[in-house]
């Protein structure tokens, strides 16, 4: 066990924690989850964190849930086709569910594949479906040119619904590329189709500490790779105590009017800019010939949704507008500097108006100037806007605000002219909060409005303006603790003063903007580094962490568990604590409460116990598989031979590249293990994961080795490297600590491309199987089988079975339990009854440990969902059938030699439990069985029964059960009497009852902290 381990481990030995481990939590954005049906009978909602399109039936104008379809992973759009069909965009499985809803059961009837999370879907044209998805990903029929400069990587996908293309997937009828970066909404008005870029950038580029003069504001003009460049960093160069700052890189902005790029003080940067950034935001597809026809610039940073006013055609763009040329957070009180304390994004609605891109600001009343804000300014503001819905007289516009629990109201006419006054009399407070999605039933006076934070229903009367109720959906499998701490990450009403600002802001859905921000503070002190460190300090890194840092790019929130400090710098860690140390996750992130007065604009920071919450949920939102690498995990030539250097000689002068970015998945370590290095920087820096090198794909020609040439346009204006000023992996290997030839250099850059995650690749992957079904699908089904006897996911099936819908998931021995206890069938079976008509079957690879949840027990109380419903309990709901078995408390001990003894308590509402057997298991190794009417067990008069299992060498007591008759039930304890516990007891403990006939009467399940020395449930 390492240190770190052990320590945490003593941190938390009284603490209950509920991991929720049987639920992954990916954190996808909603895009379009709801809509009506043609003959607004039918309410379509899409349940992202279940995996289910929910169907309601409207009755007066109010939902009522009908049924559940389970669809793929991260379900986050949907469009209906007429009036028998939904299709459902899973942004997870790289898939799309085709639904016949005219059937009841409502049934997936086919499953498309597309390329990299595909995230929108309109229909438009003679009956087409067109999708935006990522230029990348294991079924994209374009290659993703990842080394190839000047390359569209937007992707609209578009399908004919009445010729899918061969089997398995489909095959869309044409690919249309946009020159931008990935992708995100759509919108259309029958003819035209209109696609926006997600993170579509605003002409800003961080330049490297190299090109900069030495100096600060006195330095005079230098040269770098042979161009001039103007001079050194704008002051402030010291911190508030004198100290000065380290040699740190700069961010500069494009001016439109001079066609230079400028710094804060107007200075041209155009030699140290080696390419062009056009910004191309959105374009226009004519939905008949497929082809694009026009595009608009500089419409926004980040872009959400978009629609069509149905009167006037002009489009309306729900974006945010980044301010991240602009230096510093905290206040400025030092200097009287800069700081974009409260001010990060704006956000605006911009409005496409022929060729004119007019911006909206929605929060025109914010006085930026003043910190925290006046109360009553945040009653006023929209915060992080996604999905808008038009009257059909095109005269009102409803804005969902996902930041602020509201959804804005808008004369048209006044936003077009920007002649609106933001006001809280406009707005619609909804219940639940993080509006995302929006269906106008205009005939019947209703708003229907999507509630991500609690999965629900809001339904607003529109002609009083207010919320008339609140309907949940079928079942949220989130545990509580994911629900209560995700407000942290977005409700701008809570976490900032002006009510527009948070974290979510920068952090997208929890991910990153594709931006390099300078967010030093020259009010903040030097203060100690106690990373731990591959190299120690050298010549000229600064050994400590300096309030001025410069340009960083921001990072991703995912995956943050199980690798230690945070920031760039690892400067937010707790290893100054005196009960912490650097690698303990939970307070480092706890360090970054100070940016919510600093940063983010709030009048104080949070409590701790809301920093707690904020904490737990982060920490277990997860990156997505590595879309680059083949689904059976295999890699390719050039890639294996990456990975062979990789983990082979050395090649920076003290370390093979694994000897810093450590790759250990069983650790869970994914290019870092928390340390922190010299690399030749002027500062100390952590060494980064390289999780995501693939998605920063896209600038080309930073200005250093090998890239002096002008590359001529490129989709964005970031790269590698903590400042984001690197162009390529390949460029970055050129550096003098390098020992790689040029064939390395781009061997290891595919590894690099492909590198492992938290999840196979094959985690999402989906197959549908029917009577048309040929040898290809049988392929791709065996692939999934394989991969989950390879244990990288587990398989479930979903599906109409002899009119009935039913789930199952595979057993390891080539078996399927399906959602009765007694239906347990073979593999050829499914396959043979998947051919009859109406009865075809999807596979789908989950997330191993999440089988069971999403095949065949939804509401995980251990009894499967068709026992329930025949025997009349509600399988979405936990509490309708009250378990025989509760787990109050279990404990382990460590010992020197072995994990140690342990003990379990609880309560079981059976008697007598003689002719029972009791079955406790555990998310790893350890498993164990009583037989409570065996030889080894006796019954007193008192009722009271002893178990003891003997050691079968020495016939010693090895295990020992009690059960006491109570006021409440059987009252147990089970405990080893030997430290002989060989593996980790922890995460999901489950115990099972089965009667003296085998059958099961279920039990509980319950998440424990997983710390090795000791464990706690609840």
């Amino acid at each position: 066990m390492r240190l770190r381990e052990l320590l945490l481990a003593l941190c938390a030995l009284l603490l209950p924690v509920e991991v929720g481990a049987r639920f992954v939590n990916f954190e996808s954005g909603p895009v379009r989850p709801l809509a009506l049906s043609p003959d607004r009978t039918r309410l379509f909602a899409l349940n992202t964190p279940d995996g289910r399109l929910e169907i309601f039936d409207l009755v007066g104008g109010l939902p009522v849930h009908a049924e559940s379809v389970s669809v793929g992973l991260e379900p986050v759009a949907l469009a209906v086709r007429g009036a028998g069909e939904v299709w459902v965009v899973n942004h997870l499985s790289d898939s799309i569910s085709i639904v016949d809803v005219a059937r009841a059961p409502a049934r997936v009837v086919r499953t498309l594949l597309t390329c990299d999370e595909p995230r929108d879907i309109v229909f438009a044209g003679p009956d087409r479906a067109f999708v935006t998805v990522a230029r990348r990903g294991q079924s994209c029929a374009r290659n993703p040119r990842l080394s190839n400069s000047g390359t569209s990587r937007a992707i609209v996908e578009i399908w004919d619904p009445n010729e899918l293309g061969p089997l398995p997937g489909g095959e869309p009828i044409r690919t249309v590329q946009l020159f931008g970066d990935t992708p995100r909404a759509l919108a259309t008005d029958g003819s035209t189709v209109w696609a926006a870029v997600f993170h579509s950038g605003n002409q800003t580029v961080p330049l490297g500490e190299g090109i900069v003069c030495n100096g600060g504001a006195l330095a005079a003009p230098c040269t770098a790779s042979g161009f001039a460049m103007p001079g050194g960093l704008p002051a402030p160069n010291t911190d508030h105590d004198g100290v000065p700052q380290p040699e740190v890189g700069l961010i500069v902005k494009f001016d439109p009017s001079s066609g230079a790029w400028r710094d804060e003080l107007g200075r041209d940067w155009s030699n140290a800019v080696r390419f062009d950034l056009p910004d191309l935001d959105v374009f226009a597809i004519d939905a008949t010939t497929m082809r694009e026809t026009a595009s608009w610039a500089s419409v926004g940073t980040v872009l959400f949704n978009m629609v069509a006013n149905p009167a006037t055609g002009r489009v309306y763009v729900s974006n945010t507008e980044a301010r991240n040329e602009v230096r510093f957070e905290g206040f400025g009180h030092a200097f009287g500097n800069s700081t974009v304390n409260g001010h990060l994004h704006e956000s605006r609605i911009t409005v496409l108006d022929g060729a004119s891109v007019l911006p909206r600001h929605l929060n025109k009343h914010i006085d930026y100037d003043v910190v925290p804000s006046p109360p009553g300014t945040k009653d006023h503001s929209l915060a992080t806007p996604l999905e808008m819905v038009v009257s059909p007289d095109g005269a009102t516009l409803y804005v969902a605000a996902f930041g602020s629990s509201k959804v804005g109201v808008f004369d048209t006419a006044a936003l077009e002219s920007d002649a609106f006054v933001p006001s809280a009399a406009s707005h619609v407070p909804v219940s639940g909060g993080g509006p995302s999605g929006l269906v106008l039933d205009e005939a019947a006076d209703r708003l229907y409005v999507l509630t991500r934070f609690d999965g629900a229903i809001s339904v607003v009367d529109t002609v009083s303006l207010t919320e008339v109720a609140h309907v949940p959906l079928s079942y949220d499998p989130e545990p509580d603790f994911i629900r209560e701490g995700r407000r942290f990450l977005y409700d701008a009403f809570e976490t900032s003063s002006n009510g527009e600002a948070s974290c979510a802001a920068c952090h997208v859905f929890g991910d990153l903007d594709s931006l390099a921000w300078d967010l030093g503070d020259p009010d903040v002190s030097v203060g100690p580094d106690p990373l731990p460190r591959r190299i120690g300090v050298l010549p000229p890194a600064f050994p400590d962490f300096h309030g001025l840092k410069g340009p960083m790019t921001t990072q991703t929130l995912r995956g943050m568990d199980g690798h230690g400090a945070m920031h760039w710098r690892g400067d937010r860690n707790g290893g100054l604590d005196p009960d912490s140390d650097p690698f303990d996750e939970t307070r480092a992130f706890e360090k970054f409460n100070p940016a919510f007065p600093g940063l983010v604009g709030r009048e104080a920071e949070l409590p701790a116990a809301d920093m707690r919450a904020f904490a737990d949920f982060i920490l277990t939102v997860m990156p997505p598989p590595n879309p680059i690498r083949a689904l059976d995990g295999s890699l390719t030539a050039n890639q294996q031979a990456g990975r062979d250097l990789f983990f082979g000689r050395i090649t920076d002068t003290v370390f093979n590249c694994n000897g810093c970015h450590t790759l250990d998945s069983a650790a869970g370590f994914f290019g870092t293990d928390g340390f922190s290095t010299f690399e030749g920087e002027t500062q100390m820096f952590k060494i980064p994961h390289l999780r995501n090198a693939y998605q920063k794909v896209g600038m080309f020609g930073g200005l250093g080795p090998g890239s002096d040439d002008h590359m001529g346009p490129q989709v964005r204006g970031t790269g590698y490297l903590h400042d984001g000023s690197v162009d390529t992996i390949r460029n970055f290997l050129r550096a003098s600590v390098f020992d790689v030839s040029g064939s390395e250099r781009r061997e290891l850059e595919a590894f690099m491309f492909a590198f492992d995650s938290n999840f196979a690749p094959i985690v999402g992957q989906q197959v549908t199987r029917d009577g048309e079904s040929d040898a290809t699908v049988d392929a791709r089904l065996d692939l999934l089988l394989a991969r989950a006897a390879a244990e990288e996911c587990e398989v479930v099936v979903r599906g109409v079975l002899d009119g009935e819908a039913r789930g199952g998931v595979a057993n390891g021995d080539g078996t399927f339990q399906m959602d009765r206890a007694d239906d347990v069938r073979t593999d050829a079976a499914l396959r043979l009854a998947s051919t009859a008509p109406g009865q075809a079957l999807t596979y789908t690879c989950v997330p191993p440990g999440s089988g069971r949840r999403i095949g065949v027990d939804r509401d995980e109380d251990d009894r499967l969902d068709r026992d329930e419903r025949d025997a009349g309990t509600d399988p979405n709901d936990s509490t309708s059938f009250q378990s025989p078995l509760e787990l109050t408390r279990a404990t382990v001990w460590p010992s020197r030699s072995k994990l140690g003894r342990f003990r379990m308590q609880g309560v079981a509402d059976l008697e007598p439990l003689a002719g029972f057997s009791l079955t406790v298991e555990d998310g790893f190794d350890f498993h164990l069985t009583l037989e409570l009417d065996g030889d080894g067990c006796d019954v007193s008069r008192t009722g009271r029964i002893r178990c003891t299992v003997r050691d079968p060498g020495t016939k010693k007591k090895k295990l020992t059960a009690r059960f006491t008759p109570g006021d409440g039930g059987m009252e147990f304890k089970i405990f080893s009497n030997k430290h002989d516990i060989e593996g980790p007891l922890g995460g999901p403990i489950r115990l099972r009852l089965e009667n003296a006939s085998g059958q099961v009467l279920v039990g509980e399940n319950r998440d424990c902290i997983n710390h090795a020395a000791k464990l706690v449930c609840r």
